[in-house]
């Protein structure tokens, strides 16, 4: 089970930090990733990280803005968001993929809602 949160109001320009909290184990071969859901826009990508050596990869408009990085010891995946833009407006969801890279992601987050405002 994957606890996401962090959330929140924040202008344009400032900063967010997104946690991603699993209830059970994740295995070394696990992907945790984040994506978004803006209103009236269909799901998207935003970044990926692997659980056992880390490697990252992003979305190109998050690219430089973005980091997610892992914390093993407390099963969390973070992502730090800097220079938020408007457009970054969305509810964020982390999820679980059983392989790296991941062909599908098996388990999902509640969703955290992130405003940013001009």
């Amino acid at each position: 089970q994957l606890q996401a949160s962090g959330g929140g109001l924040v202008q344009a320009g400032g900063s967010l930090r997104l946690s991603c909290a699993a209830s059970g184990r994740i295995f070394n071969t696990y992907s945790v990733g984040w994506f978004r859901q803006a209103p009236g826009k269909e799901r998207e990508f935003v970044a990926r990280i692997s659980w056992s050596i880390g490697s990252t990869y992003y979305a190109n408009y998050v690219k430089g803005r973005f980091t997610i990085s892992r914390d093993g010891a407390k099963n969390t995946v973070y992502l730090q968001m800097n220079s938020l833009k408007p457009e970054d407006t969305a509810v964020y969801y982390c999820a679980a993929a059983r392989t790296t890279p991941p062909g599908e992601y098996n388990y999902w987050g509640q969703g955290t809602l992130v405003t940013v405002s001009s």
